[in-house]
């Protein structure tokens, strides 16, 4: 009798569905800091999941942590289940309330932890506004930053996505791809197929994992072009932190396509300039690298357009390394043996690992007249806003 007694309390205690309150008694310790962090899926009303965490019982007895969860304030926390971790992980849509409890060797059960409420009010304002250029291979995008300096202390980061994008219907895909996430208001999206139109959209995490709302989607197609040129710091890709305005490869004086706007390795002597980083405050500095190249900053502000600067000045150069400011234009004196050339850029972007900038050069030694490579336009933003719905 005694046994079949025995074997009917652990059944009742095994078989427990919702949260009885014994007031602490002599059982474990109550868990105490429960939190919470949602795992955003790209929809901000359906999350994947909830993770639960909260402090460790030290309690020798300790057999395991029991989960309780309830949809509505007024109804009874069930059981949702049970772990041997100081974590839990709920997979698919969060109940709105949980709790947890520890429960020993015996089966005593503790009281039950603070309460923590899924509130979907919580979401960060969406950003409101996204841009973008097109690059060789790659998408820059930039946006609000709203989201962040609106809830400092609440912001984790942002989720960037992409999908294809039909240029003649006018259409996102519906296969929506995370691209990656940051905490800065800016995402290069790179490993891109030139030609092959992609639309962006970008959202905000907080610490509890609450997805925001989507910025307006955004269409734009990487191209190659001499406009919007790409180049690394070289303490984030040596390979690619040096440029390279014309390698006579042929050695006919003529500047062909393929010879000229090089993207190279930074720690070559035959490059123009490269891109350096300061590592006190992540500013970014143009160094000049080739032993005849010189460079100065045109005119004493930014200037609107490339085709701004028409001519080369006469003086002023230096050897001394200047500093990257978007809209700013700089030109180049390049002093190969008896062979004079100018090149000019002006910065449109300045980001954390990489510089974004138009350029132009002569290939008439001595001239100082300075033409856009080809005749082309430049352009700072590109692409347009989508406004059908993900």
């Amino acid at each position: 009798m005694r046994l079949l007694l025995s074997l009917v309390l652990l059944t009742t205690v095994a078989c427990q569905s919702s949260l009885v309150d014994n007031g602490g008694g002599n059982g474990p310790s109550t868990p105490a800091n429960l939190t919470y962090e949602l795992q955003p899926s790209g929809d901000p009303n359906r999350p994947l999941g909830i993770l639960l965490s909260w402090d460790d019982v030290t309690d020798a007895n300790l057999a395991s942590y029991r989960v309780y969860s309830r949809a509505s304030t007024s109804g009874s926390f069930d059981l949702r289940g049970e772990t041997t971790s100081n974590t839990f992980h709920d997979n698919g849509v969060p109940h709105l309330q949980y709790l947890v409890t520890a429960v020993d060797n015996s089966g005593v059960e503790s009281s039950g932890s603070n309460v923590i409420t899924v509130d979907e009010r919580l979401q960060l304002q969406a950003p409101a506004w996204l841009t973008s250029i097109s690059l060789n291979g790659a998408i820059h995008l930039e946006w609000d930053d709203s989201s962040y300096s609106t809830a400092p202390t609440r912001f984790k980061w942002y989720r960037i996505y992409s999908a294809d994008y039909d240029l003649d219907a006018r259409l996102c895909g519906t296969n929506w791809l995370l691209e990656g996430t940051t905490v800065a208001p800016e995402f290069l999206a790179s490993a891109m197929t030139n030609g092959v139109p992609r639309c962006f959209g970008v959202s905000a995490i907080s610490r509890e994992g609450y997805e925001s709302l989507w910025s307006p989607r955004r269409q734009d197609t990487p191209r190659p072009d001499a406009r919007n040129t790409l180049v690394f710091a070289y303490e984030a890709n040596q390979a690619a932190s040096g440029f390279r305005f014309w390698q006579d490869l042929n050695s006919d004086g003529r500047g062909q396509a393929s010879e000229l706007g090089l993207v190279q390795n930074g720690n070559l002597t035959s490059i123009d300039f490269w891109v350096h980083r300061d590592p006190t405050d992540s500013t970014m500095w143009l160094v000049p690298e080739f032993a005849g190249t010189q460079m100065r900053v045109y005119g004493t502000g930014p200037v609107a357009d490339l085709t701004s600067i028409d001519f080369a000045p006469d003086s002023g150069y230096t050897r001394n390394m200047i500093q990257a400011v978007p809209g700013y234009g700089y030109v180049f004196e390049i002093v190969d043996g008896a062979t004079l050339h100018y090149g000019a850029l002006r910065v449109t972007h300045v980001g954390r690992d990489y510089v974004i900038f138009d350029w132009s050069f002569q290939t008439d030694p001595g001239n100082p007249e300075l033409q856009v490579r080809a005749g082309q336009s430049t352009s700072l933003a590109t692409g347009t806003v989508v406004s059908s719905s993900k």
